[in-house]
């Protein structure tokens, strides 16, 4: 759920990012602009969340529309497409939180880019889903056929196990969701295209199958819940998408009250009606 970027370019897009906050009349630090003289957090001053268009955005515009008006929480949503930015953008206190991810992509982002992000409260789970528009059936996958999968580190051992699961590769034990192309220890001829997760469903003329993402699935018009020839089961996932903060800024009272609010049975209740099953509420899930 991310894409593999030099530290030098994302630095170049975190500049560039910065630049246009201030261009749109916003503080270049957010966080640091809510806070008062006394250090304490200006509860009046709008909570900026960076978030995927779908469904993260989805679910927080909701929030905005429908709920937070009578917490007094006033929120702003930032879109970003990748899966890069909106975490550097919250280590640098450019906003004051993300929603897109999911706990592995989290520990992986924070290891290698030395980042302080931390999750807050888990709101959805988006099932990882095999999709094809020149295959209707699993077992119509052959052997000298392309699969194209995420080439990111946590979602393309993700994909690499639903794979597995259904019989399409054998992988080697213990690999668990750190698998790479080099773990499979049995293709059954199969060849496979590496993409960043957000291109993989252009990808879908010019390939037999890909693995996508379920919010970049959203995004491409796909319903996960009728359109994938397999997808990840609940049960048990520890995939769920989450409300995460900069190290330190957990109890920052809007962010408290974002949090008590994504848990709401009103939240529940427009994920399931909207997402109709292709994005499933994970109330109740630790985050951490």
């Amino acid at each position: 759920m991310r894409k593999n970027t030099k530290l030098t370019a994302i630095a170049a897009a975190s500049a560039a990012l910065a630049l246009g906050l201030t261009a749109c009349g916003s503080s270049s630090d957010p966080s640091t602009a809510a806070k008062t003289d006394g250090g304490k957090v200006d509860e009046t001053k709008p909570l900026v969340i960076a978030a995927s268009p779908s469904p993260h955005a989805d679910i927080l515009n909701f929030v905005k529309d429908k709920l937070a008006a009578k917490d007094g929480l006033k929120l702003e949503v930032k879109e970003f497409t990748d899966y890069v930015l909106p975490n550097t953008a919250t280590e640098q206190g450019q906003v004051d939180g993300n929603f897109f991810q999911h706990k592995p992509y989290l520990d992986d982002f924070n290891k290698k880019n030395g980042t302080h992000i931390v999750p807050v409260v888990n709101v959805h789970l988006e099932p990882l889903g095999l999709y094809s528009k020149k295959i209707k059936a699993l077992t119509d996958i052959k052997p000298g056929q392309t699969v194209a999968v995420p080439n990111d580190t946590t979602n393309e051992g993700r994909a690499l196990q639903l794979l597995a699961a259904n019989k399409l590769i054998t992988l080697k034990d213990g690999v668990g969701t750190s698998a790479k192309l080099s773990d499979i220890t049995d293709k059954k001829g199969l060849e496979f295209k590496e993409l960043e997760a957000a291109t993989v469903p252009r990808a879908l003329n010019d390939v037999d199958a890909a693995v996508i993402n379920g919010n970049y699935a959203l995004e491409a018009k796909l319903s996960p819940a009728k359109d994938a020839l397999v997808l990840e089961k609940a049960e048990g996932n520890p995939y769920a998408n989450f409300l995460a903060v900069k190290e330190g800024k957990q109890n920052d009272p809007r962010i408290q009250k974002l949090a008590k609010l994504l848990n709401t049975d009103e939240v529940k209740k427009f994920i399931e009606e909207k997402y109709q099953g292709s994005v499933i509420p994970a109330f109740g899930t630790p985050a951490a």
